[in-house]
């Protein structure tokens, strides 16, 4: 009894935010990392990179007076980077987190930040030092991450609304894929598989694409949106052999998000969900 009555509040404290959910399975992912896929295990980059993010979202909370529970969504971003990139200088480490948090206090319109923190600290770590890479190969293709990947991501994609969002992306990624690896260049499916059971790709689907605060707000608007993201990665994939291309389409297509939120009216998100108002059931 006493143990249910723990699981009840662990999930009532999980559905209370996204973010938490958003923390708790991009740790898990970073642990599955280190234990599952035998990555070194580089602390001193994770500190740096949450650390970073965390100390300069602390400094704008008291400079522009936000609440401090958006640590959380520093703590994400910190987690999400960690995930991805990878750098041979801590400073350029230190850089990118700085430019992904600070962004969302310096690059705003209309009450939101413009572009995906994470997405935008790793290409500007990557654009402006010529230190820092992507590293999409280090998750490998096994079914198991895929699974791991696709629940959790789903869950939280579902938590948060943006679920539209995923499914759009990347099945049209997926179409595309088809088109030229099955029916143009007559490879097989499982050629077909293997490229879609990226963890990269997945989590890019699921954890970054997805992020409320810089997809547009309209439903239709964000489907649109997400298959030009896919378009535009498969052909700096395909066509100009670029790595990790979806993070260089979502960081130019966020930069329309103010255009189409313009035109295409939609609510703002809120990160934490009041819990519903129930009546109790009367008994004559």
């Amino acid at each position: 009894m006493l143990l249910q009555r723990a699981f009840g509040r662990a999930i009532a404290f999980l559905q209370r935010d996204a973010r938490h959910f958003q923390v708790l399975f991009l740790a898990g992912f970073l642990l599955y990392g280190i234990l599952a896929l035998g990555w070194d295990a580089e602390w001193p980059r994770y500190a740096i990179l949450i650390g970073t993010a965390l100390s300069v979202q602390s400094l704008f909370i008291r400079w522009k007076g936000v609440a401090w529970s958006s640590l959380k969504s520093a703590l994400i971003t910190g987690l999400g980077m960690s995930l991805l990139l990878k750098a041979g200088s801590p400073w350029t480490l230190a850089l990118g987190a700085a430019v992904a948090i600070s962004s969302k206090f310096l690059v705003r319109w209309d009450g939101k930040h413009i572009f995906n923190p994470g997405n935008l600290g790793i290409a500007a770590a990557v654009l402006f030092t010529g230190d820092a890479w992507v590293s999409p190969g280090q998750w490998g293709s096994g079914a198991m991450l895929v699974f791991l990947v696709g629940a959790a991501g789903g869950m939280v994609v579902l938590r948060v609304g943006r679920i539209d969002t995923s499914i759009a992306f990347l099945g049209t990624f997926a179409l595309l894929e088809l088109l030229r690896t099955v029916l143009y260049l007559g490879w097989g499916m499982d050629v077909w598989l293997h490229r879609l059971m990226n963890g990269s790709l997945l989590l890019f689907t699921f954890f970054m694409i997805t992020d409320p605060m810089t997809t547009p707000r309209s439903q239709a608007a964000r489907i649109y949106w997400s298959m030009g993201v896919a378009l535009l990665a498969f052909m700096l994939s395909w066509k100009y052999w670029i790595n990790a291309a979806p993070i260089w389409a979502l960081l130019i297509f966020c930069a329309i998000n103010p255009v189409l939120d313009h035109f295409r009216k939609g609510a703002a998100f809120q990160w934490t969900a009041t819990p519903p108002t129930i009546t109790p059931l009367r008994t004559n």
